[in-house]
């Protein structure tokens, strides 16, 4: 399993170049983060098919500002009608090798039935595999747990964890990678800069 960019050096460094082809990403964070900035580096390292469930089209492109290489290499589809599940797989089936495929945010389809929602993932992951690529599962986070979300956890491969905290000096964002197959998970939290990139926070915390 050949390691795929993130798109974000500070963390390509921590993981040895990146994720290992063939996994499934699921990264948690709080609707009102800077967390879309990590997604759209994963969105636009590679090719991708883009699948939005609750945003427009047109809001995301506008959010990814796509140039014209971006438009050849960045597919954004709707995800949002009664079946969602071929909505996605068939964006998947569309993937070329090492793609990437990104579902934003995966909330909705943690709300079908369980069986359903697992047999989903089962038949993502393994085009996933097959093509060497990699799937990013958006989870919000909000005041309560979604239905399936410790499904999505499990079957992910790599769990990246916003957590973002508001005090009366600062906005902290902390990356902690509590999971991560077929490499060494992060020790301790990465504290991370969200400003209009991504980069490291070397701000000292003050107790």
């Amino acid at each position: 399993m050949e390691p795929l960019s993130t798109g974000i050096p500070v963390l390509d460094r921590e993981f040895d170049g990146g994720v290992p082809s063939g996994s499934v990403v699921a990264l948690t964070a709080d609707p009102a983060s800077q967390s879309e900035l990590i997604v759209d580096r994963l969105a636009r390292v590679r090719e991708c098919r883009y699948l939005t469930t609750v945003r427009s089209v047109d809001a995301v492109e506008s959010g990814l500002s796509l140039d014209e290489e971006d438009d050849d290499r960045t597919v954004v589809r709707s995800a949002r009608g009664d079946d969602p599940f071929a909505s996605v797989l068939a964006a998947a089936a569309d993937l070329p090798d090492r793609g990437t495929i990104v579902v934003d945010s995966v909330d909705p389809l943690e709300e079908h039935d369980r069986d359903a929602y697992v047999e989903f993932l089962g038949e993502l992951r393994q085009r996933v595999v097959d093509v060497d690529g990699l799937a990013v599962m958006y989870a919000l986070k909000g005041d309560t747990v979604a239905r399936n979300r410790g499904v999505t956890e499990q079957i992910a491969d790599v769990v990246f964890d916003l957590r973002t905290t508001v005090t009366g000096t600062e906005i902290a964002n902390r990356l902690v990678v509590p999971k991560f197959r077929g490499g060494a998970a992060l020790e301790e939290p990465l504290k991370l800069k969200l400003t209009d990139s991504v980069s490291v926070d070397t701000s000292r915390d003050i107790a």
